[in-house]
């Protein structure tokens, strides 16, 4: 602000120098739409490679084209893209609808206390997770917390059996909860807010929450509480039974305990009694000799009177085919009543012997595909292609799905994408069906699809034959748009985004092979059509050898007949919108024109320098007008700045013509 001279002395002001850069958009940000394994639905979620999308989706499903399109987007140089997932609900049969797995924690009485379901927290609101991944989530609950007598703990794990063994994903642990509300350690609250498994809630029918507040039933075997350790050293003569399981044996156990050991020593021999029993016993099958070996055995409470000792005893749960209700039951006279030795296994009031894991179920995946309205959503409920309504800027959409629609479905679902990558000044990649295998078929697709002829959309032919990990990487057929989305990536990254992505250096990796091989003439009768062709060639293999936005039909005669073209084009706009937000409200004459000549200038004489217009000099390349010529009084009076940006966009060389002619002797005149 203006320096206001009060005293006799030096004063400093400080002058804006009127300088805002401008700065370059990203051109290849990805944005895929389809059903994937798992994933909360109708959220876009940002991922940077394939182990974001395997963590946050899942991973590569066979019913989901989207799933091998995100591998090869990131296979050919993608590096950030957003994912929409979409899940069949609604339909009649409840068999096709996606479903959320969910598990109802009890307490020790079986009243209702806590309903967990898959899912996760996005923008403060707790989503499901549907999909039959959530079977595999297990929930264990335990006391071994600050206040063993009411606060309780709570660990997530996601498990899944693969390769002959069982393995561990992912797990989550929260300490000292309560189901007290508004308290800074309420389960809900903790839970819900840091969870990527699970998310926590209290059905309606459920019993009002008591003083002190119930809690879940702890997993596996909680005993009563323990007497103080007298007498000598003894031999403790127990029984356990392996309930839960076909055929569950009763196994007799020996627990040593020496003279005056403290219950930290009892458990620790009671935990090597019980793991013995899978080397010792001749009772138990092998099936279920991992519950004994991997048994775990935890000394809970203070020792007091409010807070007496307990054992808490879980069945091991790290072998093939465990069952998460197999259980631990205790008898024998050590294991009845406290004795001179204190031992009391059994459960008294207020504790219980329950399933070694508490595990959701009822979660399924709904019946892929899923149809063209789920694909397209409704904008006002941002669902489908209208959930990136939430994501700032993306530049390349891709829809696997919709090619494996029928024609009229296929054609609705493109037709909603292209009219939604207008406004979002995006482009759309269309994938053509499988049954487009020649140039035959492909001009008949052409033909018939007339109606998704846009500037702001290609199609590329035929499809790639990749190498497919869940069936023994044998060759797939998959759309074009993930790969040649990571493929304008990749061109971007490397020479710019005015640089058509095609030619002998724009290889298709973890590209095996193509659907049909396509010759010159072939290629000739495409090319006019506004078709991209996918071509195979000696020593280059799989490259892409088409660059026309599919307005780029010869008869159009359209300005964006070129893929870079109308890609350029959009990066200045989408560039120069950003860059100029500041002009809103600044006083409209000749200083604030000369300062938006002056940013955008500096903005495109960048570019200029980098060869993204065609001319040798700036004046050939690009202009830009913001003065009394283009913004009048009138304008002025309605509030209006004019601003006009003229460039010479450069354009590939399609066809490279070689004129040879032999001399003629020469003769001497």
């Amino acid at each position: 602000m203006p320096v206001r001279p009060t005293y006799p002395g030096v004063y400093i002001e400080e002058i804006p120098s009127g300088i805002r850069t401008i700065v370059g958009v990203s051109t290849s940000v990805g944005a895929f739409v389809d059903g994937f394994a798992r994933g909360p639905a109708n959220v876009p979620v940002q991922v940077f490679g394939m182990a974001d999308f395997t963590r946050e989706f899942g991973g590569l499903h066979r019913d989901s084209p989207g799933s091998y399109a995100v591998r090869q987007f990131f296979e050919n140089g993608g590096s950030e893209a957003f994912i929409v997932r979409v899940v069949r609900t609604g339909s009649g049969v409840a068999a096709e609808n996606g479903v959320a797995a969910t598990i109802v924690l009890q307490d020790a009485a079986a009243a209702n206390q806590l309903r967990a379901t898959a899912g996760r927290r996005v923008r403060g609101v707790s989503a499901e997770d549907h999909g039959f991944w959530g079977n595999n989530l297990h929930v264990e609950v335990d006391y071994d917390a600050a206040d063993p007598t009411a606060q309780f703990n709570l660990t997530f794990t996601e498990v899944v059996e693969a390769d002959g063994r069982r393995q561990t994903l992912r797990t989550e642990t929260y300490r000292n909860l309560t189901l007290a509300e508004g308290l800074a350690n309420s389960a809900i609250d903790v839970v819900n807010e840091g969870s990527r498994l699970v998310q926590l809630s209290r059905d309606a029918g459920f019993p009002a929450i008591g003083t002190p507040p119930a809690r879940p039933a702890a997993n596996g075997h909680l005993s009563g509480p323990l007497a103080a350790v007298s007498g000598g050293g003894t031999s403790l003569a127990l029984t356990v039974n392996l309930n839960g399981r076909p055929g569950g044996q009763a196994t007799a156990i020996t627990v040593a305990k020496a003279a005056g050991a403290a219950w930290a020593d009892v458990r620790a021999a009671l935990e090597l009694a019980i793991r013995d029993v899978a080397r010792t016993s001749t009772t138990v099958a092998p099936a279920d000799r991992g519950y004994y070996d991997g048994a775990t055995v935890r000394l809970i409470g203070a020792g007091t009177a409010g807070s007496p000792f307990r054992f808490h005893i879980v069945p091991g749960r790290q072998m093939l085919g465990f069952q998460a209700n197999t259980r631990f039951a205790f008898s024998g006279a050590n294991a009845a009543a406290a004795n001179d030795d204190g031992l009391r296994l059994t459960p008294a009031a207020g504790a219980t012997i329950a399933d070694a894991l508490y595990r959701l179920g009822s979660g399924q995946d709904g019946t892929l595909p899923v149809p063209d309205a789920a694909l397209i959503g409704v904008e006002a409920n941002k669902t489908g292609i209208y959930a990136l309504e939430d994501v700032d800027m993306f530049n390349i959409l891709c829809l696997p799905r919709a090619a494996d629609l029928g024609a009229d479905q296929m054609r609705a679902a493109y037709a909603a994408a292209t009219t939604y990558c207008e406004r979002r000044r995006a482009m759309l990649l269309i994938d053509v069906a499988e049954s487009v295998r020649d140039l035959d078929s492909a001009v008949a697709w052409t033909t018939a699809n007339a109606n998704l002829r846009h500037r702001n959309a290609a199609v590329y032919v035929p499809r790639p034959r990749i190498p497919d990990p869940l069936n023994g990487n044998r060759p797939r057929s998959v759309g074009a748009s993930g790969t040649i989305a990571g493929l304008w990536a990749r061109t971007d990254g490397s020479r710019g985004v005015w640089k058509a992505p095609a030619g002998t250096d724009a290889r298709l990796r973890n590209v095996d092979s193509l659907t049909y091989l396509l010759t010159d003439l072939q290629n000739g009768v495409l090319n006019p059509l506004g078709v991209n062709a996918l071509r195979v060639f000696p020593i280059y293999g799989a490259v892409c050898w088409g660059s026309r936005t599919l307005e780029g039909a010869d008869a159009l005669a359209s300005d964006y007949k070129y893929v870079p073209v109308r890609r350029f084009t959009l990066f200045l706009e989408e560039s120069l919108y950003r860059g100029t937000q500041w002009v809103v409200f600044e006083p409209n004459d000749e200083p604030l024109w000369a300062q938006i000549r002056l940013n955008i200038g500096a903005f495109m004489q960048s570019l200029f320098r980098q060869g993204a217009f065609q001319g040798t000099t700036p004046r050939e390349a690009y202009f830009v007008k913001c003065d009394r010529e283009t913004t009048t009084q009138d304008d002025i009076n309605r509030g209006v700045v004019n601003i006009v940006v003229g460039f010479a966009p450069l354009k590939p060389a399609e066809f490279v013509i070689l004129r040879i002619q032999q001399m003629a002797g020469q003769i001497q005149t």
